[in-house]
């Protein structure tokens, strides 16, 4: 299954004065629980441990988030997010399959979620290919 790179707008800077514009590996992912379900986009992340999503994103799928796995994560910022964790259902291009993931309230509401290493990169072989502006998944077998 192939994905576009997503363009991404954003402010002139001094570092970057020309750059109008970044390519981010974004895709359409639809998490599932139970009888609900939501379409989301994901920000494909080799860097992030685990799939870290809104708390929000938890509740229109009718979890009690807070009752989750508790965990403090910290990231390049050096900010601690309190998540919890949950199993749910995801499909991404047509491909269904079980997900751990995190829901924090410690995150911006608004943009994308986080696939990472675990739940992600151990149930997909990814290719990243900037050039062609083209991200590759493939199922493991």
């Amino acid at each position: 299954m192939k994905f576009k790179y997503q363009k991404i707008g954003v402010a002139k800077s001094e570092a970057f004065p020309d750059r109008k514009s970044i390519l981010r590996p974004i895709i359409p992912i639809i998490l599932k629980y139970k009888d609900k379900k939501v379409g989301y986009r994901v920000l494909i992340d080799s860097g992030a441990d685990y799939n870290i999503f809104h708390g929000v994103i938890g509740e229109i799928l009718g979890l009690d988030v807070k009752t989750g796995k508790e965990e403090n994560l910290g990231g390049i910022s050096g900010h601690t997010l309190t998540v919890y964790f949950h199993f749910i259902d995801a499909e991404i291009g047509g491909w269904e399959y079980k997900l751990y993931c995190g829901f924090s309230y410690d995150i911006p509401p608004y943009g994308y979620g986080v696939v990472g290493q675990n739940g992600f990169f151990d149930t997909f072989i990814v290719k990243f290919d900037l050039i062609k502006e083209e991200i590759e998944l493939k199922e493991r077998n």
